[in-house]
């Protein structure tokens, strides 16, 4: 057995552009949530996506909370969502005070399945929320033609897909569309596992001037423009601050050097580990442009070994990595509020069980990568 220097599950891109930004704010001395970098990032991400505001805020389970509550939700209304997600999506409708409702994973792409979600609408059901997974784009286009036919907001949680694109025919013309455009709002995460990372952050996009003025209240405190320390409603204290907008702001003017980088590690796995038959490998649709924002391999039925095993054994070798999403339904906290009883998700079960990212990040090097393919080779033949 070879043992190897230690492999980080996901490191950042930090290049000399973002070290002269931060320490320009430093030297400023605006290190808050007001600066030109803060604008500059705003601007910069939100036309990246094709949308006409950005409003950045502390994290992107602050995004999805922000832009659920502005939806103005009342005890009973429901939002459908992909019980294979992080826990934020549920968070960002409990906290509204309304309930969610799942449906499983898509099989091939991992990301909400489309075909489950016309059966979970009723007459409460007032948005739903599509995840992208790994950063592959969920199937969008039907989901748009239900939320029109019902009159339901989408809430488009990018946080794992910056950058990558959906091909969508509604115009009757195939479109290439990025991940964010889409729907009523659309929230990113810039943590520091992201394509765009700012340590902590997030953003929500939007093409509606209005709901983005209100964003930028509910953001800082619920503070009117007309007069400061004047409240009309109640807000909280998401404030991206100028600090951490530097990073953000200078990694968008390179952004697609990144998405570059991250499509080469996705296509790097998947040519060295095609001829393992123990493992099914991402996938990349027709419809998608994948930005593999951690690439994950799902262990077949028939490997001897699960997922929490299979990282045991590649953590002696040094390679980290990261477990898959355990299902909402599955979710202790969520099932002792009396949620989601005798539930079951199949897909998001064995995918839960039998997958798990590998090390992905933008620092990851060509002979780092080998030596992770190696390491799995070397567990499973």
């Amino acid at each position: 057995m070879s043992t190897l220097a230690h492999i980080a599950a996901s490191e950042p891109s930090i290049q000399q552009d973002e070290i002269d930004a931060v320490n320009d704010v430093l030297r400023s001395g605006c290190i808050s949530s007001t600066g030109t970098y803060l604008t500059q990032f705003e601007t910069a991400w939100a036309a990246y996506c094709g949308r006409a505001h950005g409003v950045a805020v502390t994290s992107g389970t602050t995004a999805l909370e922000l832009a659920v509550e502005t939806l103005d939700l009342e005890p009973g209304d429901e939002v459908i969502i992909p019980t294979f997600s992080i826990i934020s999506c549920v968070l960002a409708v409990i906290r509204a005070g309304a309930t969610p409702v799942l449906v499983d994973a898509d099989p091939i792409t991992w990301c909400m399945d489309a075909t489950q979600v016309a059966a979970r609408i009723t007459s409460r059901t007032r948005a739903i929320m599509p995840v992208h997974i790994g950063g592959h784009p969920c199937e969008m286009d039907p989901l748009l033609n239900l939320a029109d036919r019902h009159g339901l907001a989408i809430i488009e949680d990018s946080a794992e897909a910056h950058g990558a694109e959906y091909l969508s025919r509604r115009s009757g013309a195939s479109v290439w569309q990025r991940c964010g455009s889409f729907g009523m709002s659309s929230t990113f995460s810039f943590s520091a596992s992201r394509l765009i990372a700012t340590g902590e952050g997030g953003m929500i996009v939007t093409d509606d001037d209005a709901l983005a003025t209100r964003l930028r209240s509910v953001r800082n405190l619920g503070l009117r423009a007309d007069r400061r320390f004047c409240h009309s409603e109640l807000g909280h204290q998401y404030r991206m601050t100028n600090l951490q907008a530097a990073l953000g702001a200078s990694q968008v003017r390179r952004v697609g050097e990144l998405v570059k980088r991250k499509r080469w590690i996705g296509e790097a796995y998947r040519e060295q580990l095609a001829e393992l038959n123990m493992i099914e490998l991402p996938t990349e649709e027709p419809m998608a442009r994948s930005v593999y924002s951690m690439y994950g391999i799902v262990l077949r039925d028939d490997a001897k070994i699960d997922a929490k095993e299979l990282a045991d054994r590649l953590a002696i070798r040094g390679v980290e990595t990261r477990p898959f999403f355990l299902g909402m339904h599955e979710q202790p906290a969520l099932l002792e509020r009396g949620l989601f009883k005798d539930e079951h998700y199949p897909v998001s079960e064995r995918l839960s069980r039998r997958g798990l990212h590998l090390p992905s990040g933008l620092g990851l090097t060509e002979i780092q990568l080998s030596r992770v393919c190696h390491a799995v080779q070397e567990i499973l033949q």
